[in-house]
């Protein structure tokens, strides 16, 4: 069937999971729109060249990330989640582009670290290597389903509290608000793809092999001076960006 790219093996990942991220694609261009239906086990099976039960482990991992389900006497049905769209733009907030989307929104504090910069991050924030900083990752949820996981700096000079605000605000623009900074702009946003690492499995509830898209973010006052470097992960089957001018 087109769309369908054969397995590769002894490639050091493994053939189920090559299968999952196939199907996945395919589920994601369309292909099977006319039935609804992944095709049979036995059908995939051939189309890959490996055993049914290769076929099925591929299409249980992508059971637990939620794209499709196996309905007992017709096979295995495709679940209509359509992608959250997250508009990338000079004022880019996560809450208010979501928002919209979705019925209950949730960001989580997972952990707040003061540390020095690196020199990656002392590049971004225009700071000289070693200064302190703030790290603070979060992970942000939609209807109760992960969405985003970011890993962010902050100056620490500038922004002491920021961990408490946040985890009482749920909200980096109202965390700022609370510290004194009123207003912030999106400066730069570098949009790459990647397999999910392990933690980013887990708090994403992904399998393995699944995509993330990544947003490399910095934003800065209204004087043009940094205020926060990011590393976001979305789950790339639940969002989709827009670049808006």
């Amino acid at each position: 069937m087109a769309g369908l790219k054969q397995v590769q093996r002894q490639t050091g990942v493994a053939l189920w999971r090559q299968i999952a991220d196939r199907i996945r694609e395919t589920i994601g261009n369309g292909t099977y729109d006319e039935t609804g239906m992944v095709p049979p086990e036995t059908v995939l099976a051939l189309q890959f060249g490996v055993n049914r039960h290769t076929v099925r482990s591929a299409l249980a991992a992508l059971a637990q990330e939620g794209i499709v389900r196996a309905v007992q006497g017709r096979g295995t049905l495709i679940e209509r989640k359509e992608r959250l769209n997250f508009p990338i733009t000079r004022r880019t907030r996560f809450t208010s582009s979501i928002g919209d989307q979705a019925r209950e929104m949730r960001s989580l504090l997972l952990d707040e670290v003061q540390e020095e910069a690196s020199a990656e991050v002392a590049r971004w924030l225009g700071l000289k290597q070693g200064e302190q900083v703030i790290r603070l990752e979060t992970l942000r949820q939609a209807d109760k389903r992960p969405v985003s996981k970011a890993t962010s700096w902050f100056p620490a000079a500038r922004f002491a509290g920021i961990g408490e605000a946040y985890r009482k605000r749920e909200s980096i623009t109202k965390a700022f608000a609370d510290l004194g900074l009123s207003d912030y702009v999106r400066a730069t946003t570098e949009v790459t793809a990647a397999h999910a690492n392990t933690a980013d499995l887990a708090d994403l509830e992904l399998s393995p092999g699944a995509i993330l898209l990544i947003a490399k973010a910095m934003n800065t006052d209204l004087d043009g001076v940094p205020v926060q470097y990011s590393i976001s992960r979305f789950a790339a089957d639940r969002v989709q960006f827009t670049i808006e001018n």
